[in-house]
């Protein structure tokens, strides 16, 4: 990174804003100031050139500050308020909006607490289910309406990412050369491997200008609503791209914070709203580039740093490895998790979900889920008894294990979260199984009758619709004989997890 002009006196002015008496705060990041009143904040662009991004002058700055504030009300349109030029006065001082020269230019946002950003709540276990799967479906929302570009995108464009990495890496000395230059090539093998398909879905019209810098602290809680913000305003290329590696970033952010289980319900959320079964087996590369994106930036960052270096560097290094742990290959593998209603099957199929296959880990197809899709409504909405007919089961069990072997065949690992008490079902997710040429295990899940009656009626905003006569209906038939392992579902749900994974074949599981 090189300086490239004196913002003192403009950060001076900022500093000195009506405050209520109170020291106006500072927040630095790589490429802009913030500066934190009681109720805005002020964003001003550092004076800096990366390789990447240029902010060297006045009229550049004021410039990307119109371009962020037209592409951020897409998504976060009440915090978004106005650009403010920084100009000199008659009489040498600065003001905001003059007919004085441009010295400088922010973005005026509204401001808020520093605890609702999603950076903050993973760090202090803030983050839950809910405002997790709130988070994916406005992502599903902005990627949908997201301006498609097909002439961007593709193979090329992450071509010119791998590029922007291979020199940013190499031009720190925080990383090894011999392990830089291995990843490096990998990442070059798998581009090789991808690029068909990079490019069908750029056809496809997968390629969309989006948020392009999806991270925790880029995601806050605004008016009570999982917001997206601060998105990549300084290259239209860097964020015309795949929609799958705009949220990759995201998921990679997720996976270094120790929040596996987030990232895979956020990805299991996002594609129950968004038809992407055909990019799966492209998203551990997706988040290896991501991660290795975030390797260079927080090296720099660390290079600068005048408190908390050796804390910063260890990120870097953090980020960094994941980036290879993410580029060893794994197979994909079916399990199925069946049980009578109340059982736990669907709990017990998330909690396992995050070990099984690559990261982020597998797609979860659930019976519950497959049939409120079918009927078009969300799966917290109770269906009519009609849809329980044994000819709509049929067709959720059949859309099941097409999804499933689409998942498969791209290269994802799935679990199959359904009652499967009809040997029949059982014997055709295995044949999906087989027709695919991946490793089947197959999980029933039992408990005492009282026991999943009384799970049945603690229920609320459940995607099943499952009743005390659905499960005593359910209990009167036989099931045939059972093949999959037994699994104690009376028992606490991390013993059950401990019991399932040991089972589950291929290195992905952990």
């Amino acid at each position: 990174m090189a300086v490239v002009g004196d913002q003192s006196e403009a950060a001076d002015f900022l500093r000195a804003l009506p405050n209520a008496g109170e020291p106006v705060r500072t927040v630095a990041t790589h490429a802009s100031l913030v500066f934190l009143t009681i109720d805005r904040a002020f964003k001003l662009k550092r004076a800096v050139r990366f390789p990447f991004l240029d902010f060297a002058t006045p009229e550049r700055r004021l410039h990307f500050c119109e371009v962020e504030l037209a592409l951020n009300r897409r998504t976060a349109p009440k915090m978004y308020l106005a650009v403010r030029r920084i100009t000199r006065e008659p009489n040498g001082g600065l003001a905001f909006d003059g007919s004085g020269e441009l010295v400088d230019a922010i973005v005026e946002m509204r401001r808020f607490e520093d605890r609702d950003l999603f950076d903050e709540l993973a760090q202090h276990g803030g983050l839950t289910p809910a405002l997790m799967t709130d988070l994916a479906r406005q992502i599903v929302a902005f990627h949908k309406s997201a301006e498609i570009n097909q002439s961007r995108g593709g193979a090329g464009g992450v071509a010119r990412v791998l590029d922007i990495n291979q020199q940013a890496l190499s031009a720190v000395s925080t990383f090894c050369p011999r392990r830089t230059e291995a990843l490096i090539t990998a990442f070059q093998t798998a581009l090789h491997r991808h690029a068909p398909l990079l490019e069908a879905r750029r056809e496809a019209g997968k390629v969309r200008r989006c948020h392009g810098d999806l991270i925790l602290r880029n995601i806050c809680r605004f008016e009570g609503e999982p917001t997206l913000f601060d998105c990549l305003e300084f290259d239209e290329g860097l964020a015309t791209i795949d929609v799958l590696y705009d949220l990759a970033f995201l998921l990679m952010d997720l996976w270094h914070r120790d929040q596996p289980d987030f990232a895979n319900l956020v990805f299991n959320r996002y594609l129950d709203g968004a038809d992407e079964t055909d990019g799966l087996g492209l998203m551990p590369f997706f988040m290896a580039v991501r991660a290795a994106v975030r390797a260079h930036v927080t090296a720099v960052q660390a290079s600068e740093a005048q408190e908390d270096r050796a804390e910063t560097l260890h990120e870097a290094l953090a980020y960094f490895e994941l980036a290879e742990r993410l580029m060893v290959p794994v197979a994909p593998i079916l399990v199925a998790v069946g049980g009578l209603s109340g059982s736990g099957k669907s709990t017990a199929a998330a909690s396992i979900a995050s070990a099984v296959g690559a990261p982020p880990g597998a797609r979860v197809l659930s019976s519950d889920r497959v049939r409120k899709a079918l009927h078009g409504v969300a799966p917290e909405t109770r269906l009519p008894e009609t849809a329980y007919r044994p000819e709509i089961s049929e067709r959720v069990y059949a859309r099941m294990r097409d999804e499933a072997r689409a998942a498969l065949v791209a290269g994802s690992a799935v679990v199959a979260d359904a009652v499967f008490d009809r040997p029949a079902d059982r014997e055709a997710i295995n044949r999906v199984a087989h027709e695919a040429a991946v490793p089947f295990e197959g999980f029933w899940l039992s408990a005492p009758l009282d026991m999943l009656l009384g799970r049945l009626a603690g229920r609320k905003g459940d995607p099943s619709d499952a009743t005390a006569a659905v499960l005593l209906a359910q209990a009167a038939r036989h099931c045939g004989e059972l093949s999959w392992r037994p699994i104690d579902a009376a028992t606490e749900l991390a013993h059950i997890r401990k019991t399932m994974l040991p089972n589950l074949k291929g290195p992905g599981a952990r």
